[in-house]
């Protein structure tokens, strides 16, 4: 592709017919920019259609080669260039019609090279796309556009782009003069009417000063124009009976002289001042006179218009502001309201005034935009206010989002009231600037009982409490108010009662904070409301436990509560009722079926937290109705207390049998964590408890590992001294020397694995995500947390070991390939093939760290228990699956901290 090409197929957007997406993409991005480059801007989009017809109608399909988008911006900026050149065609134009007889050079030069240039847009204009008026579309096909543009103004530019020479030698005589033909070339002003209404739109350039533009530029070419058409009757008639007579005879001389004659005449008649020294003297300069003193009416009532509106536009605001205050001074007279309304009356309109012609109508702003972007703005405005409201201490971040998309900014000004006393509970408020007197009347007089700041909230007691407002609330200054509606505020803490619950408790810990006699009254209200259960908030079990208030308790779970629902941390009312030791709570929460094993976050059951707060009497209630300490996660419990170096919570959790050298469910113990926060006497805890130095975590690590990475000496001396303690093993020959060592073998034989022993299986589950008490479902290959058994023996001359059992007889030692796919070891592990299924089980416990209470097929077919011994598996062995009841569970652990 030649050069030139090249350069029109980009001016075009497409060089290559094989250009891929991406650069379709880009070009649609940039032709959806103004001028400016916005990516905001929508002044190169067509509008889509409504309905199911706006995708395919709003999707822009890509231009064919070597047509050009008339919102490219290459072709913007030609056409702007061609926008100069008409400005110059309108005053020459007409100079040349009425002032010159013959072709200047410079003149016929410069008509000539502007002629090339509107010459090349009448070529390039046969491949620029169009927008199809009754589709919407861009029109690329060539024929189309060929089509549209000769039917059109394709004969107007072709003969405004003659030259005047070629005209002149074409035209018959009497058309000869100069300047006949070059009047048509005035068909271009139609470029600069479409360059004024696309900058009226355009937001980067002031609306005000490119309407004065236009209104100059119209004027001056009217007047401009009228002066070379009176000089061309003037000069083309007996002078002696033209104006031309009239002037000193110094003036005619010199053309520019003229010139300026002419257009002080044109002047004085389009400003109607009238004729002095300069007037029509033939018939053929009245009739022209009274052709433009008509146009001049016309363009003088355009022009008055348009500046009238520009200008009157600016002072409609006050106008009437004027006229409402007059209206509500009126109002007041005639009423015979107190001075105090009259200035709070006053001060309102005043307020508002300010704020429009400040351009602060922020809610008719809001308003007008779509729902996301008045979130965000909200978001950014009263987001980081809202989260320092003692109310919403606490509460969800998604709670105070949809708040703040709801709530209205609002003015007022100072000594205006924004609650009145006893009125309807319809709204709470903000302060987000400024300040405001509480005041409460009584024996007929108002006094002040407290004052608001910035951030404080008001109104919020007759929300919550839906009882009439309790205080009179008066601006001090200017102050700038969020306002919330009751309705809306309770539907959304309805979505979440959680965060209800948490605003309820902030709610009355203020009241019981303020130490107010006003405040102690509200505050015994509301609680007697609790208690009733007349409360609009959504109350949680939880709250109820917490303030040990077994009559409200007991009125939720009448009314249907969850009596498994959890809070934040994971804690049922079960664990708060028991760690309270309220032994009515416990027994309400159990009658009505809370599940007395349920765990929180941390790994506690409720027995735990009776234990741990020494409540015998709920210990014993919980124990009677079937919670299991073994239930507990103590793995967990136990690095959570040496998180918090707290020893004596593992000195009862040992006096209540607990082991605390289980690992958490990643494989990290209580050791590895003492280890690493450097605590020596929680080691030498550990240690006596029997805990395995050489236990490795999740990533093969153990707690002499850290010690020694660490640099902990006085923890490696107590290991080394559990080292060197040790008897070594004697190891009796056999056969087994010939097993290979591989990472994942156990280090003992078959036989030993049987000491491993497995914690408790849980009859119903429970997340540690939620808590909540959920219905059992069916157990499957795809959902359910298994290992994949294999086995991978050598049936030829494998290896074999005595069997001590037996006499001496030779058994070949199997292997098995052992992994956990739903907790990210695909990865197996290769152990013995144990004798019985239990073992089996026990060995799956011991590997990942799960509770394993099935097996199956990789099929998904259970395996009896009946089948025990090794000989049992020799047709199962192959694919053999462990499936854990608590699948739910040991998926959240994988989320949960777990130490290196």
């Amino acid at each position: 592709m030649s050069p030139r090409m090249k350069a029109f197929s980009r001016l075009c957007g497409s060089h290559d017919e094989a250009a891929d997406d991406e650069k379709h993409r880009v070009e649609i991005d940039q032709m959806s920019r103004d001028d400016d480059g916005s990516q905001y801007s929508l002044t190169g989009i067509p509008l889509p259609s409504l309905g199911a017809t706006a995708a395919a109608s709003s999707r822009r399909a890509k231009l064919r080669s070597f047509i050009i988008s008339p919102y490219n911006y290459r072709y913007r900026v030609w056409e702007t260039f061609l926008v100069f050149l008409v400005f110059y065609t309108a005053w020459v134009c007409p100079y040349e019609f009425g002032f010159l007889n013959e072709p200047t050079v410079p003149l016929a030069i410069t008509d000539n090279v502007v002629n090339a240039f509107f010459a090349i847009d009448i070529v390039l204009t046969f491949f620029v796309a169009y927008l199809d008026k009754g589709t919407y579309l861009l029109v690329d096909q060539p024929k189309f556009i060929a089509f549209r543009y000769a039917k059109t103004w394709l004969a107007f530019d072709v003969i405004s782009t003659i030259p005047s020479e070629l005209a002149r030698s074409i035209l018959p005589r009497p058309l000869k003069t100069y300047g006949y033909f070059n009047m048509l070339r005035l068909w271009r002003l139609r470029r600069v009417s479409a360059m004024f209404a696309r900058l009226e739109k355009d937001r980067n350039y002031n609306y005000f000063w490119v309407r004065c533009s236009k209104l100059i530029c119209v004027t001056l070419f009217s007047v401009h124009f009228a002066a070379c058409f009176f000089y061309f009757l003037a000069v083309n008639h007996d002078k002696k009976t033209t104006w031309l007579s009239l002037p000193n005879d110094d003036n005619q001389k010199n053309l520019w002289n003229l010139y300026v004659t002419s257009m002080y005449w044109s002047i004085v008649t389009l400003s109607t001042v009238g004729y002095g020294d300069l007037h029509p003297i033939n018939t053929r300069e009245m009739v022209f006179d009274i052709i433009f003193m008509l146009f001049n009416l016309g363009l003088t009532s355009y022009l008055i218009g348009n500046m009238t509106n520009l200008v009157v536009h600016g002072t409609s605001r006050t106008r009437r502001y004027r006229d409402t205050v007059a209206a509500a001074t009126g109002f007041a007279h005639r009423n015979q309201l107190p001075i105090r309304l009259q200035e709070q009356m006053l001060a309102h309109l005043f307020m508002k005034y300010r704020t429009d012609l400040e351009g602060l109508q922020q809610q008719e702003i809001i308003e007008s935009l779509p729902k996301a972007i008045r979130s965000s703005i909200s978001q950014y405005l009263f987001y980081p206010l809202l989260d320092k409201v003692y109310l919403f201490s606490g509460v969800s971040s998604d709670l105070i989002f949809q708040l703040v998309t709801e709530m209205k900014a609002e003015y007022f000004p100072p000594k205006e009231d924004v609650i009145l006393q006893n009125e309807a509970p319809t709204d709470f408020y903000i302060f987000v600037t400024g300040a405001a007197e509480l005041m409460i009347r009584k024996n007929g007089m108002e006094q002040m009982i407290g004052e608001v700041q910035s951030g404080d909230v008001v109104g919020e007691i007759g929300v919550l409490c839906y009882r009439p407002q309790v205080f009179t609330v008066r601006t001090k200054r200017l102050s700038q108010i969020l306002r919330l509606n009751r309705t809306t505020f309770l539907n959304i803490v309805h979505s979440n009662v959680g965060d209800g619950t948490i605003i309820i408790n902030n709610f009355l810990q203020h009241l019981q904070e303020s130490r107010d006699p006003w405040m102690e009254s509200v505050l015994a209200e509301t609680e007697a409301m609790l208690a009733r259960g007349k409360m609009d908030m959504p109350i949680s079990t939880c709250f109820a436990a917490n303030r040990d208030d077994d009559i409200l308790l007991h009125r939720l779970l009448k009314k249907g509560s969850d009596p498994n629902e959890v809070d934040k941390n994971g804690k049922t009312a079960l664990h708060i009722a028991a760690a309270k030791g309220n032994e009515h709570c416990v027994t309400l929460l159990l009658e009505y079926g809370a599940d007395p094993n349920s765990k929180d976050m941390d790994g506690n059951v409720p027995l735990w937290e009776a234990m741990k707060g020494k409540h015998e009497s709920a210990t014993k209630l919980l124990m009677d109705n079937g919670a299991d300490i073994s239930y507990a996660d103590v793995g967990q419990l136990a690095c959570a207390a040496v998180e918090q170096n707290n020893i004596e919570a593992l000195e009862k959790m040992v006096q209540y049998g607990m082991d605390t050298t289980q690992p958490k469910r990643n494989g990290t113990t209580a050791l590895h964590v003492a280890v690493c926060e450097g605590n020596s006497e929680l080691v030498k805890f550990f240690v006596d408890q029997g805990a395995d130095i050489d236990k490795q975590d999740a990533n093969g690590w153990t707690p002499w590992d850290y010690a020694e990475h660490q640099g902990h000496e006085e923890i490696k001396n107590i290991f080394q001294n559990i080292r060197e303690s040790r008897k070594p093993a004697v190891i009796p020959k056999s056969n087994l020397d010939k097993i290979g060592r591989f990472q994942s073998d156990p280090s003992m034989p078959v036989a030993a694995l049987s000491h491993i022993s497995v914690s408790r299986q849980p009859t119903q589950e429970s997340s540690l995500l939620g808590g909540h008490k959920r219905r059992r479902s069916f157990s499957n290959f795809h959902n359910s947390i298994f290992g994949v058994l294999s086995a991978n023996y050598d049936k030829g001359d494998g290896w074999t070991a005595e069997s001590s059992s037996d006499g001496g007889k030779s058994n070949e030692l199997k292997r098995m390939t052992l992994s956990c796919l739903e907790k990210g070891e695909h990865v197996g592990k290769l152990v013995l093939v144990p004798n019985s299924i239990q073992e089996l089980l026990d060995i799956g416990a011991k590997k990942f760290g799960i509770s394993a209470t099935k097996v199956l097929t990789t099929d998904g077919a259970e395996i009896d228990a009946k089948k025990r011994g090794a000989n049992g598996f020799e047709n199962l062995i192959q694919n053999i699956e462990i499936e854990t009841e608590f699948h739910s569970i040991a998926v959240a652990l994988n989320a949960e901290k777990e130490y290196p």
